[in-house]
């Protein structure tokens, strides 16, 4: 899948400083555990897609809000280390830049809590000013770790440029009582699916009903990643499977932004929604062979390299 260099992607971001230590296992409710490792890197859904996407070859915009702080200064200079153009890009002079804090174990899995600081001040306003570079997107690509209507208003912005319009619905928010037709795909995991249809973790209903459920909100069509299993792709018309690339994993934080990102620019260099998920899942895959999230995410001549040689 080359890249010609001209497909662009819009990041509606989010930005926070992660805080990151290591323990055996993940703790329980109540109890303390000693850690180890600690570090301080870059986080946020938002800043990890726009490094991804990036990497991959796109020409990527980001918009949001960050805190005129040391962490503020140090996502400005990553931006411009990964030639990201960062025109809609505001600080708040009241708020500090988001902070997340970051369990990890042993076996890769994670727990994060965020603070979002500066991302919650990323209004409509804001959007409006950087209304342009939505509309001169190929894809625009938002989140929820800023405010909902934030979200929506720049996908309805970009989707009325002809933008296609990617919705993440992370952290997962019950969406039942939202218009989401100014989504094009709308990408949760398994356990977002649920939370966004109002139904109990445990639930288990099928991820293809899953989708079947999740199109009646307006999305004209849903992408479920699924973890080892893979992705599930669905529009009206058809489900489609999408088989993972079977990797060793290290760290599986970061992989949801990876796969958004790669599905993304994808997208936007004109493949259809089964081929961009395909590619996202391998791209996805080669992060958790890596800790972290930054220093995990892969270039572009990497990941077509892994697919030539898993798929010769």
């Amino acid at each position: 899948m080359p890249t010609d260099g001209h497909a662009s992607v819009a990041i509606v971001g989010s930005y926070a400083k992660a805080l990151v230590m290591t323990a055996d296992r993940i703790p329980g409710a109540g109890e303390t555990l000693i850690g180890r490792d600690y570090r301080e890197t870059f986080g946020g859904k938002g800043s990890d897609m726009a490094v991804q996407a990036a990497r991959l070859g796109a020409e990527v915009s980001y918009l949001g809000v960050v805190g005129d702080d040391a962490h503020g200064e140090e996502f400005r200079a990553l931006m411009a280390d990964e030639g990201v153009d960062i025109r809609g890009l505001r600080t708040a002079p009241d708020r500090p830049t988001g902070v997340g804090f970051i369990v990890k174990d042993t076996a890769g899995a994670n727990v994060i809590v965020v603070d979002p600081g500066a991302n919650a001040r990323f209004g409509a306003d804001d959007v409006d000013r950087a209304a342009d570079v939505l509309r001169g997107a190929d894809v625009a690509l938002a989140q929820l770790e800023t405010p909902l209507g934030t979200a929506l208003h720049a996908l309805a912005i970009a989707k009325n440029g002809g933008a296609t319009t990617i919705l993440n619905p992370a952290p997962a928010a019950d969406l039942r009582d939202v218009d989401l037709s100014c989504v094009d795909v709308l990408t949760p995991n398994e356990h977002e699916a649920k939370t966004v249809l109002g139904l109990a973790p445990g639930d288990d209903t099928p991820p293809e009903a899953l989708a079947r459920r999740l199109l009646a909100l307006g999305p004209r069509a849903v992408a479920i990643t699924l973890g080892e299993a893979g992705a599930l792709v669905a529009t009206a018309d058809a489900a489609t499977a999408v088989p993972p690339l079977e990797v060793a994993v290290v760290d599986s934080n970061g992989a949801g932004d990876s796969f958004n990102a790669a599905l993304a620019v994808a997208l936007a260099e004109g493949e259809d929604l089964p081929e961009a998920a395909r590619f996202a899942n391998a791209v996805a895959a080669l992060c958790c062979e890596h800790w972290e999230t930054v220093p995990s995410y892969q270039d572009r001549e990497t990941v077509e390299a892994t697919l030539k040689a898993t798929n010769p």
